[in-house]
C-alpha cells in the first residue's frame, strides 16, 4: 500500500483548471521533489491532498484511506509566507500544536508532549529559543520552528511547501539533513521545490508538474533535458552544457 495514491485529480479556481487529471503513486521511504514553473499547481497539489482546497474530480488516498481518516500519519510544513507570524505565541507552543493529533484539541499537552516538542526544537537547533515569540525570530528560525512542529507530529508522510525559500545557508543545510534523517527512518517526504540546480543533490525521486503530470520517478531517470523542456518550455536555460545544470530564465 503506497503512502500516497492520486487518481485523475482535477482542481479548478473559478472554473479555470489549475491541476488537470493528475494521477500518481509514490513509494515509501523516498524524498520526492515536486518541481515545475510558477503557476504549475505544485502548492495546490499539496493542499488538495490535505483537503485544504476542494477537488473537482478524482480520488486521493493516504495508505489506502482518505486524508481525514489518516490525518495522524501526515505532517505538513506550509509556505512561510502564508503564516501569520505576528500571532502572539512562542516557539514551544507552535511546536506543541503538532501534538494535538495525538492528544486531541481539548486536552492540554502533558509532560511527555512537552518533552517531545523540546526534543524536536533541539533537533533543528532551536531549543534555546523555545520561549521566544515567533515574531521575534528570523525567517530561517521561523522555518526551523515549523519543521520542529512537523517532527513533533511523529508522522509517516510529510508534505513541505517550499521549505528552502528565504532561508539562510545554515538553515538550508539543517533542513536537508533533517529530510535525510526522516528518509532513513522510512518516512516519505514530498517537497515543493523551485531550485533546479539542487534537485539531483536533494531528491531521489522527482515529480515534474505543469498543471498536468509530466514525469515521475527516480531523479536520475526523469530529471532530463527533454522532460525539463516539456515542463518549463522556453523559460529553461542551462548554466553549463557539460553538466546540464538547468535554471529558469526570469
Amino acid at each position: 500500500m503506497n503512502p500516497v495514491d492520486i487518481s485523475n485529480v482535477t482542481v479548478a479556481y473559478d472554473r479555470k483548471p489549475v491541476l488537470q487529471e493528475v494521477t500518481f503513486s509514490v513509494p515509501e521511504g523516498k524524498l520526492i521533489g515536486i518541481v515545475g514553473p510558477n503557476g504549475a499547481g505544485k502548492s495546490t497539489l499539496i493542499k488538495a491532498i490535505l483537503g485544504l482546497v476542494p477537488t473537482a474530480s478524482g480520488t486521493i488516498n493516504i495508505y489506502g484511506k482518505s486524508y481525514r481518516a489518516q490525518r495522524k500519519l501526515v505532517g505538513y510544513v506550509p509556505q512561510r509566507g502564508s503564516v501569520d507570524w505576528d500571532f502572539p505565541t512562542n516557539a514551544l507552543d507552535v511546536v506543541l500544536m503538532g501534538r494535538y493529533g495525538h492528544i486531541g484539541w481539548f486536552k492540554r499537552p502533558g509532560k511527555k508532549d512537552t518533552q517531545i516538542a523540546l526534543q524536536a526544537l533541539d533537533k533543528v537547533g532551536m531549543k534555546e529559543y523555545a520561549n521566544r515569540q515567533i515574531s521575534q525570530l528570523s525567517g530561517g528560525q521561523q522555518q526551523r520552528v515549523f519543521l520542529a512542529r512537523a517532527l513533533a507530529q511523529d508522522a509517516t508522510v510529510y508534505f513541505m511547501d517550499e521549505p528552502f525559500v528565504g532561508v539562510d545557508a545554515a538553515t538550508e543545510k539543517a533542513i536537508i539533513a533533517l529530510l535525510n534523517e526522516l528518509k532513513a527512518q522510512g518516512k516519505t517526504v514530498l517537497v515543493v521545490h523551485h531550485d533546479l540546480q539542487t534537485v539531483k543533490e536533494y531528491f531521489d525521486w522527482t515529480f515534474l508538474l505543469n498543471k498536468r503530470q509530466v514525469a515521475l520517478g527516480p531523479t536520475e531517470e526523469v530529471f532530463t533535458i527533454d522532460n525539463l523542456q516539456k515542463t518549463y518550455g522556453g523559460r529553461l536555460a542551462f548554466l553549463d552544457q557539460q553538466v546540464n545544470q538547468p535554471f529558469v530564465q526570469q
